[in-house]
């Protein structure tokens, strides 16, 4: 049975998970229900369901969402044909866009203006790669793998850059990156890599303690890719690990012969979450709880400037 937790730091909410969380928040206090939002803000089913029960309205499009009614974006980026969309229905929109995501966007934007090929490495079907394709459809090519990009075929020495979706595992991102610099040698990079800080630091953090749990538990949604990352990382380097909601998905049989367990979460998934999984341990005897390391990260974003206007006027 387990000993001891080891809690990986940093872990749960990034900054522009928060900053978008935040915004329909404010957006419900500030204006009263109901406040549509496009897609899952973030990717937690927990998230979604308590802004819910506040009066958001979570749609698939904005074609849904009635005429000038007030829309949020996600965390994740809409492409420019959701603009255009919601600008032609007549809908209040607030964009709370991760500015890390905008970032990609911007780049995309750059490269085709310049006529670049651009290789975007993502996962096909993700709302972030959907949104950063829209900027440029024509001008990019979606590589998933290092298997793909080995298959590419290019023109010859046309102008070649590559992007990529912020909330990638770090380690096969660079093996796609190694690939495509062995074959094109000419390929521009973004100045600053396009993974986010905060998928960097938690799977460095999970890295970091591997060497000393049995099993790791990565509390965050299905379809949370970053929180999916954390649990490839561990497996990679042969430590078992499963992605669990909350507390209620622990398996009692995936404990036997743990003696020490790490437990980190998904940029998306709230710090509630993770107390909610440390009393389902300390029910059973578990009261060793400790933090692997104190890492702290100081990021912040500004909210969206409709929020800061309305909350302005409000005062």
């Amino acid at each position: 049975m387990v000993k001891r937790i080891l809690l990986a730091s940093p872990r749960g909410y990034c900054a522009g998970v928060e900053r978008a969380v935040d915004t329909v928040e404010q957006a419900l206090e500030l204006w009263g229900p109901p406040v549509y939002v496009r897609k899952q803000i973030v990717h937690n089913a927990h998230v979604v369901r308590d802004l819910e029960e506040r009066g958001a309205i979570f749609v698939d499009s904005e074609t849904e969402v009635p005429a000038g009614a007030t829309v949020v974006f996600s965390a994740h980026g809409v492409a420019p044909a959701v603009h255009e969309n919601s600008r032609r229905l007549g809908l209040q929109t607030i964009d709370a866009t991760c500015p890390l995501v905008t970032k990609v966007h911007s780049e995309a934007r750059h490269y085709a203006a310049a006529g670049y090929t651009i290789i975007l490495i993502g996962h096909a079907g993700h709302e972030e790669v959907e949104g950063t394709m829209g900027e440029a459809a024509e001008a990019i090519i979606l590589v998933q793998s290092p298997e793909e990009a080995e298959r590419l075929e290019l023109p010859d020495r046309g102008k070649l850059a590559y992007i990529t979706q912020t909330t990638l595992s770090v380690d096969e991102t660079n093996e796609v990156i190694d690939v495509l610099r062995r074959r094109f040698p000419w390929i521009e990079a973004p100045r600053k890599e396009d993974i986010c800080y905060a998928t960097t630091n938690r799977q460095r953090a999970v890295k970091a303690m591997l060497g000393e749990i049995d099993l790791l538990l990565v509390i965050g949604s299905r379809n949370s890719s970053n929180s999916n990352r954390l649990v490839e990382v561990a497996r990679a380097h042969g430590v078992p690990s499963y992605l669990i909601d909350d507390e209620s998905e622990i398996d009692e049989a995936w404990l036997d012969g743990v003696e020490t367990l790490g437990v980190t979460s998904g940029a998306s998934a709230p710090e509630r979450l993770v107390r909610g999984v440390l009393d389902w341990f300390a029910a059973r005897g578990v009261t060793d709880v400790r933090p692997h390391t104190d890492e702290v990260e100081d990021v912040t974003f500004k909210l969206p400037v409709q929020i800061r206007r309305g909350a302005g006027a409000a005062a």
